[in-house]
């Protein structure tokens, strides 16, 4: 199983320890599933936030505390009910999801630029970039090369069912 097999690499690829601010994706049935990943986090103490889509016309979210109740949002993606956020800045690594990306850091999303708005602010940051951007992917997304517009932000890594790939712009 795939999802399985990413979860292995995080383990053996990232120093998840207790305290540790975790962002990872309520996945759609077209992504890779994220509860091995959740799992293995709340295993090493770490606590977990999800997507909370907080303003649909301009395409605006937040990160919430990933537990209690959950209710599936106008996307049919699942979103905590409670809103205990965590500003994205204070977040130490990221697990995002994509529909292609290529070995420069480039990600294809679903095109709304949610985690581009969300994580924008890192195009002003030269040496401290927190949070890490890490794409969670099948082999088979990885394209040669994407296309990238000024506002996009890159990954930092891909992470898939193969292995952990660092991507030549992330640090």
């Amino acid at each position: 199983m795939a999802s399985a097999a990413v979860a292995h690499h995080i383990r053996r690829t990232f120093n998840l320890r207790p305290g540790m601010r975790i962002g990872a994706y309520s996945p759609l049935p077209s992504e890779l599933d994220t509860a091995p990943l959740l799992r293995l986090a709340r295993e090493r103490g770490c606590h977990v936030y999800v997507p909370r889509l907080t303003d649909l016309r301009r395409c605006r979210m937040q990160f919430i505390e990933a537990h209690g109740p959950m209710r599936r949002n106008h996307l049919g993606i699942l979103e905590p009910i409670r809103m205990r956020r965590l500003s994205v800045r204070r977040l130490d690594v990221v697990f995002l999801p994509l529909v292609g990306f290529d070995a420069t850091g480039m990600r294809l999303g679903m095109g709304s630029g949610y985690y581009d708005r969300a994580f924008a602010y890192l195009h002003h940051r030269r040496h401290w970039q927190r949070p890490r951007l890490i794409g969670l992917a099948y082999s088979f997304q990885q394209v040669p090369h994407i296309d990238g517009a000024p506002h996009d932000v890159r990954l930092h890594g891909v992470v898939t069912e193969k292995g952990f790939i660092k991507c030549t712009t992330g640090s």
